[in-house]
Order: C-alpha cells, then structure tokens, then sequence
C-alpha cells in the first residue's frame, strides 16, 4: 500500500474513532495501525483497532467495529479511497482500496522514476551512519566470507542511503599485529628457497602459492635489497607485501563493484597515539587492573562472561584493544551510527569492544550509547561446483576467493574475447552479489556454481533480470513514447493479474524502510522475486499489445512502472538490469 493512501486511511480511521468516543463518551485511543491480511483474498490492508480497543472500552469487539466503520464510511474521501471493507472474524476490518487509489502507484513510479520509494535527503532523523565491511587482514587475496560481507555491506550501505541518510563507507586494514609478521615471514621463506612441506618451512606460515608470487615481485622490483639488515629486511618484506596484497584485494573489489570512501588503518592507531591513550583512559577511571603480568579489561561489569586481557605479560596488545580505539576515532569523527559487517566468528569481540567504548566515554565524557556499534554478523558460505564441495582453507592455500567465484559464476573460458569476458564478468558478479543477498546473514549458506550458471527460472537473478529484459522486449516492439504513458487511463487495469503486480509494485517504498530499519537487504531479494513472478504471471494471463489502444497503454504504462521498480531494486542490491538476455 503507498505510502500517501495509508496515511490517509490512518487519518480517516482517526477521525472515525474520535468520532465515536464523543458520541459515546469513551476514553482516548491509540492511533491505529494497518497491517497486510494473511490471506490475499482478505482485501488489500487490514486494522485490528477494534480488538485493541474493546476491553478499555467495554465493547463487544466486533460491534466496536461495525459502529467504527459506521463513522468511517462518513469521514471526507473515504468512498474515493476505499471500495469495500467488511468484518472478519471477532473484529478485523479489511479494506479493499479502490481502482483509482490502486492506480495512483504506477503514476508515483513514472513520475518519480529512479528516486521511486527514496525518502529526500533530510527527511530521516539519522542524518549519516558508517557502513564497515570487509576489513580483510592483508595477508591473502579476498574470499567468499568477505565476498559476503561485500555484497551485505553494499547493499546496506544503499538501503540507508534510500532512507535519506548518508552513508559513510569504511575499510578497516588489520596492517598490523602478528597475522602481518607471519605474511612477511612466509615471504621471507619462499624468498630463501623454502616451500610449503620443506622441514624447515615455519609452522605458521601461509602455504597458498600467492606467497610465491609475492616473493617472485619482490625480487624483481625497486624496493629488493639483499645487502639489508636483517631487521630492515623483514620490514621490507612486509611493507612490499602489505601493499602488494591490497592492490590485489582492490582489484577484486572493483571487479566486485565495491568503492569505499575510506581505509583506515590499524597501524596509525599505534603511530598517533590512539591505542596508548584508549588504556590511559580505562586505567584512568579504574576500569582495569593487573593480574599475573598482564592488563586486565573488567569487561564483566558490562555483562561479558569473563574480564578479558588487553596487555600480554610480553607487552603486545590483544586484537581488541586496536578496535576499541578504532571505535572511539569513528565517535569522534561524528558517526553516532555504525554499523559493522562481519563473519559470526567475530560474536565473542562485540561485548569487550562495547565494555571498553563505554569506559572511554566515561573518561571523556561521550554519551555513546551501549549498544554501539551494532553489528550484522554473517554465516561461512560452502561453495558447490559440478556436485563436489569446494574446500575453503585459507592455511591450506586452497579456499575459493571472490574472484574465483565471479569467474566460474560468469562461465569465464580462456578462448573468450575480451568483449565476452566483460560480459561474462558482469553476469558473474550479478550472480555472486544476488546470491549473496538472498539469504539472512546470520543463515548458512550453499553457493551452488551450477545453479548460478543456469539461465532458466531457477536461477533468482535470471529470473528477476529476466522481467526487466522482456518488458524492456515489449516496449520496444511497442515503439512509442514512454512520457505518453503517463496520461493513460488505468481505469482500465481490472484483471486480477494486474491487481496483484499493481498491489505489489506500491510495497515497495515499505520494502525499502523495512529492508534498512532491520539491516535486511535479503527482504529486498526476496520481494524482486515476488515482483517479477507478479509480472510474468500478468504477462501470461493479460495480453499487452491488444488492437484496443487504451487498453493498451494502460498495459504498458503498467509494464514501464514495473521495469522502473525492477531497475531501481536491482540497483541496490548492486545488480544490473540488463535490456537484452
């Protein structure tokens, strides 16, 4: 239901029950709410106001609602908004909107076009927030873990900034620490002749053959000194390593059509002072103490299992001091919302980051609330291809990265021009970001490269992508003006196919403000499916070019408000909407 109708229903349903009250002498009541039935057949919304009502105010539940119908029906508008409602039950009223308020969606769509279902900047109370995903330590090339967490932040990312807000999108480089000493070691190794299986080969290395291909670049670029210090070698190492993997890493972002505004970097919270003062400041207010030769973070007094180590016996920092400090530089930078995209494995650091924020903003004063930063914790995803699992091993060398994905998901062969390699590349991403989005984040989920491959209607992106390229194919062959389309008379829209794609198409503002205020961009996925199954089931049932020329433009125009809601959802969801299939 738009927007604009159930806020004039809710106005009128208002007015009746004060209405009522006087007449009667009955107390105040809540504003009501309208819901969609269960049932499609109920009518097109529904109201359980008087069920809520009939206690407080002695009523039967269902003569509350016959006498509030009663004072409905005689509210301004009404009989131009509504066509019929009636009873249900011990006192549900459904409502059945009439043709011309059913309509009013596909003049909404042509009219407002791309920003169809956006709320103007300014309008949402939330002005900015930060998105923060992938953040991928940069000791390998990106896998299908953060290839979901790239497809999720994105599309969050473009949902929030659906809803007026804008949108701050951050990189989170772990550039330090003792992930990064253990790259430049493995480097270090391949350097020295040393391969994975050699009984020599350091035990905590990295084995994937990336780490040959590091050590061949290094020692053949400008930055290759043999005569170096062992100490300034190994940091040689690492810093060519470091910039070497996040070139990678961009790359397969930018096959991945993933911009960021920002990467920040782990290091500089140590070279600026940032991580020192964190535990100045929690030392500061009492909110840590020492024990058996380590700093201890009384985590338990804001609800963790256990306190929790920040400074080792050996002096180095746990992994999560950095993030506490890197926190309160997002607080301090003006985001009072973040929200972070991560795998599940990272469930057991949200109640010592949040213990530690909130000591930081005693000492300093800061009012962030404790809930900060939320998170959208993700599941492992299994890759399936030819039937057989493909093993994700990172240590092994052997896990599926993102660009992998895309490739197989793209049908990439050797012998492909580079016309037809784009194109593939295109087709894989689709597949890998929709497929991506489609399930709760906190739901496992099985990449089937086979399905992703089918171009039939069991494959979801293919079949949404579909809807948009056949009506594209209807408009075409129709070769007319699309601005005509705008005075047609959708009087004529009566079937009952074109009632369901025309109920559905105005879902779809609610969809967006739904999809954001749950961090959810899978319902976004879930309703472009139900829309292109709307349309190609009107495309079966109702004819479009018919002899009959105001049918007909009813019809397109119809058909061009959906291919715009087609566009539109795709395009958030960071899918393209190809003309042609």
């Amino acid at each position: 239901m738009l927007l604009t109708n159930k806020n004039q229903l809710i106005e009128m349903l208002s007015g009746a029950l004060q209405a009522l009250a006087q007449e009667r002498g009955l107390g105040e009541a809540p504003q009501p709410r309208l819901e969609r039935p269960k049932a499609v057949d109920h009518g097109d919304v529904a109201c359980n106001i008087a069920l809520q009502l009939s206690k407080a105010w002695k009523l039967n539940p269902r003569e509350l609602a016959q006498a509030l119908v009663a004072h409905l029906q005689k509210q301004p508008g009404f009989n131009q908004l509504i066509a019929s409602c009636d009873i249900a039950g011990p006192g549900f009223i459904n409502f059945r909107l009439s043709n011309a308020a059913k309509t009013t969606v596909v003049q909404e769509v042509l009219t407002a076009g791309s920003k169809f279902g956006e709320l103007a900047p300014g309008c949402n109370p939330t002005a900015s927030a930060m998105i923060e995903f992938v953040s991928a330590n940069p000791t390998g090339p990106l896998h299908v873990g953060h290839g979901r967490q790239a497809a999720l932040g994105d599309a969050l990312a473009n949902l929030l900034a659906t809803q007026g807000i804008k949108v701050h999108r951050e990189f989170y480089y772990n550039d330090a620490g003792v992930q990064i000493a253990n790259l430049a070691l493995s480097v270090q190794a391949r350097l020295n002749g040393l391969k994975p299986g050699d009984a020599t080969w350091p035990e905590q290395a990295y084995n994937g053959e990336y780490i040959a291909e590091i050590a061949t670049a290094y020692k053949t670029s400008p930055a290759y000194r043999a005569d170096l210090p062992s100490t300034e070698k190994i940091e040689a190492i690492r810093q060519f390593a470091v910039a070497y993997l996040r070139h990678e890493q961009d790359i397969d972002l930018k096959t991945f059509g993933v911009k960021f505004d920002c990467y920040y970097l782990e290091s500089s919270l140590y070279t600026d002072g940032g991580v020192a003062q964190i535990v100045q400041d929690l030392q500061g207010i009492g909110k840590t103490y020492e024990a058996d030769g380590a700093l201890w973070l009384k985590s338990t007094d804001d609800g963790d299992d256990k306190d929790r180590v920040m400074r080792k016996s050996d002096g180095s920092y746990t992994y999560f001091v950095p993030d506490v400090a890197y926190h309160a530089s997002k607080w301090q930078r003006g985001f009072a919302k973040v929200i972070n995209v991560q795998g599940s494995d990272h469930h057991g650091t949200i109640a010592r980051v949040r213990s530690g924020l909130q000591g930081v903003a005693q000492k300093r004063g800061w009012d962030i609330p404790k809930t900060y930063p939320e998170y959208v914790l993700h599941k492992m995803v299994t890759v399936m291809r030819n039937g057989e699992e493909v093993k994700i091993s990172k240590r092994a060398g052997s896990y599926v990265t993102v660009r992998d994905l895309v490739e197989w998901s793209g049908g990439i062969t050797p012998e492909m021009s580079p016309a037809e390699r784009d194109l593939a590349l295109q087709r894989g991403r689709d597949a890998v970001r929709f497929f991506l989005i489609s399930r709760k984040a906190d739901t496992e989920f099985v990449f089937d490269i086979d399905l992703a491959l089918q171009q039939n209607d069991e494959n979801p992106v293919f079949y949404v992508q579909y809807a948009h390229a056949r009506i594209s194919s209807i408009l075409q062959q129709w070769d007319g003006q699309i601005s005509d389309l705008k005075s047609a008379d959708l009087s004529l829209l009566q079937s009952k196919a074109s009632d369901h794609l025309l109920r559905r198409l105005a879902e779809y503002p609610e969809v967006l403000t739904d999809a954001a205020a749950d961090l959810a961009p899978h319902a976004l996925a879930f309703y472009l499916r139900d829309l292109a199954g709307d349309f190609h089931t009107f495309y079966n049932a109702d004819r479009v070019l018919v002899d009959d020329q105001a049918l007909k433009l009813a019809r397109l125009a119809l058909l061009s408000a959906t291919r715009q809601v087609l566009q539109n959802g795709l395009k958030v969801l960071g899918v393209s909407a190809p003309a042609k299939m």
